[in-house]
């Protein structure tokens, strides 16, 4: 099994994702035993961001680093333990809305606005749930 980076890396959906993982100096966190739980955003995900944001956050590392970190909880969280919280502490410091009210109907599961697309993904060091909106901390 592979870690976080090298599970998101051999999907080949999370380019955006990885390079911003990259220029924020997170690899060798993700990469590390963890576990770390990774609301993870596609590349389509980062598409639906205003034009230039991305490359902004790319010139801005600190805000990329929060946000970044804001997609991130510390140990591994399925999504049968995710739907248990009302709310869950991402590494930025921030809590993360969890809205899994429709779950039992085989509805998605909302972290803030965005939806888990793809829940437990199994790495070496956690879980990635894929989501479909870049979230962003107040």
């Amino acid at each position: 099994m592979a870690d976080i980076v090298d599970t998101a890396v051999a999907a080949g959906n999370f380019k955006k994702l990885v390079a911003a993982v990259t220029a924020a100096k997170l690899v060798d966190t993700l990469k590390s035993k963890g576990p770390f739980t990774v609301f993870a955003p596609t590349d389509e995900a980062f598409a639906k961001l205003p034009k230039g944001t991305v490359e902004g956050l790319l010139k801005d590392i600190p805000k990329l680093t929060a946000i970044l970190k804001y997609h991130v909880v510390e140990g591994a969280v399925p999504a049968a333990d995710v739907v248990q919280h009302k709310n869950i502490t991402t590494l930025q410091g921030q809590d993360l809305k969890v809205d899994a009210v429709k779950w039992h109907l085989h509805k998605n599961v909302k972290i803030n606005d965005a939806d888990i697309v793809k829940a437990d993904i199994t790495t070496d060091n956690g879980v990635i749930h894929v989501i479909d909106k870049v979230l962003l901390p107040t």
